[in-house]
Formats: structure tokens, sequence, C-alpha cells
């Protein structure tokens, strides 16, 4: 990947963080195609979520509430 391509600290930090939501996701009962889905379709509600500082764990449990 050549430098202008790469991504920075924050981004690769919230990438990280979608990547431990998913596995949640997955763990509370969702497929990975299902998780995957719910985080390209709500990407700027966890993108809100990520900066006002929710953990994963918080975000899958709102994710999964009734």
């Amino acid at each position: 990947m050549s430098k202008k391509n790469q991504l920075d600290d924050e981004t690769m930090a919230l990438i990280h963080w979608c990547i431990e939501l998913e596995n949640l996701l997955c763990k509370a009962g969702a497929t990975r195609d299902q998780a995957q889905e719910y985080i390209e379709e709500e990407i700027e509600l966890l993108t809100d979520q990520y900066y006002d500082g929710l953990t994963p764990e918080e975000a899958a449990q709102f994710a999964l509430r009734d």
C-alpha cells in the first residue's frame, strides 16, 4: 500500500473496534454476514458511538436490544 493510501491511526482504531463488535455480535448468535451487514448499514451510528466512547460491548448491547 502506498503511503498515500495508508489509513491513519484513528481510522485503524475504528476498524479494530468494529471487528471486535462483529465478533461480539457473532457470539450473541448473529451470522458473520448478518454482523457485517449491520455494521455496513449502521456505520454512521457506530462511528458516533465509537467517538462517544462506547465500548464494543456497549455497542453490541445496543444493537441486540429488543
